[in-house]
């Protein structure tokens, strides 16, 4: 009886270890997701000379949807600004307070050409410093001022991340207005409505697209 059942356990053991290892061999990676987002609102009160202020739109790439959530947020937009769910407060009225490891760059090229993430290159939001910066031709859009007073995304910058719970994200911003209009008018045509692609990488560790 004793060799039965010690023949017994060896062949179970057998079977589990066998059912195990085809259990791993069988694992696949989830495929990237490509999404197009339209019409974003992403407003903010005061401006022309006055102090800034309002509400952060806060956006989750693995859901593509916008959250009122504290925590599950990636990027978070209030006018021109980008913020990152990383780091610590940069300073401006009323941000969101960081909670997760999100963190980004900007690269030059095109979302087909941008085939992976440069992890050294990643930077997360820190006091008077935003790790997608703010201004005209220094982040991801170009002010022409006088007589257009048009809001112009820069052809060539992909918004690159790590999202909040480390996976990664490319991002193109197509427009700054309202339908994303082809030629768009900054007196006729409502702004603070982003337009544009983003390719998600869900695979926990996984930097290529």
């Amino acid at each position: 009886m004793k060799t039965i059942k010690i023949l017994f356990l060896l062949t179970l053991f057998v079977v589990l270890s066998s059912c195990n290892s085809n259990d791993d061999s069988t694992s696949v990676n989830l495929p990237v997701e490509v999404e197009f987002i339209q019409n974003l609102h992403a407003p903010q009160e005061g401006g022309q000379g006055q102090p800034v202020y309002g509400e952060f739109t806060k956006f989750n790439f693995k859901t593509g949807q916008t959250t009122s959530s504290d925590t599950d947020w990636d990027i978070a937009l209030r006018g021109t600004i980008v913020l990152v769910n990383g780091g610590e407060i940069t300073g401006i009225d009323d941000e969101p307070n960081r909670t997760g490891n999100a963190a980004a760059y900007i690269a030059n090229g095109t979302m087909e050409s941008i085939t992976s993430v440069d992890v050294s290159r990643l930077r997360e939001d820190a006091i008077n410093a935003q790790a997608i910066p703010t201004g005209s031709g220094t982040g991801w859009y170009i002010y022409a001022g006088p007589p257009t007073h048009l809001i112009t995304p820069i052809a060539g910058k992909i918004l690159v991340f790590k999202t909040h719970d480390g996976k990664y994200t490319k991002m193109e911003i197509l427009s700054y207005y309202k339908d994303a209009p082809a030629n768009p008018d900054a007196f006729q045509d409502f702004d603070k409505y982003y337009t544009f692609n983003y390719v998600y990488q869900p695979n926990e560790g996984d930097t290529d697209f």
